[in-house]
């Protein structure tokens, strides 16, 4: 046997193991080439691109995580997860900004907390500072006076929930 075969024999094993090898390529070296590359250009549109793809990453890392003994009776998992990231990772495709519009961010915007607490700071030492009413005011403005009677209403019933008190005797621990 000569040369030949191990030629053969080296293509064999690489095309056994393809997703053992292209995965980190397409999952992880091209992705953080592009996001060096996005960093660096003027454009938000690549930087959302892998931004979100990032976010999807983390999202898939956790289902594995999570799902480890499950997705090891699963013999075709690796291949499956190969072809949903080159579909998330190729531009032309734009999976990553799919799958997140589509599910991703309803799902994020539909269960919003807001903080009541938050007052802006000044923007300058010459500027007008906003204060809690300033806060207040531009809040109704964009989201309405009702969804700023519910936040006043979810506070009190918090406040009612803990006694009488906003702060509880265990939040003060010398």
């Amino acid at each position: 046997m000569g040369s030949g075969s191990g030629a053969v024999n080296l293509l064999k094993l690489i095309a056994q193991n393809f997703d053992i090898l292209a995965g980190p390529v397409v999952s992880l070296a091209y992705p953080l080439y592009a996001s060096i590359r996005a960093i660096e250009t003027k454009s938000p549109v690549d930087d959302q691109q892998w931004l979100t793809y990032w976010v999807l990453y983390s999202m898939i890392t956790l289902f594995e995580l999570t799902f480890a003994k499950l997705i090891e009776w699963i013999p075709f998992w690796s291949y499956a997860k190969l072809i949903v990231t080159c579909w998330l990772v190729i531009p032309y495709f734009s999976g990553a900004a799919y799958v997140y519009e589509q599910y991703v961010r309803p799902f994020y915007n539909g269960k919003q907390t807001i903080n009541i607490w938050y007052v802006p700071r000044k923007k300058d030492v010459f500027s007008k500072p906003d204060d809690i009413l300033t806060a207040a005011e531009k809040y109704i403005q964009e989201h309405g006076p009702e969804a700023f009677q519910e936040i006043i209403h979810r506070s009190d019933r918090e406040v009612q929930y803990r006694g009488n008190s906003i702060f509880s005797e265990d939040d003060y621990r010398y």
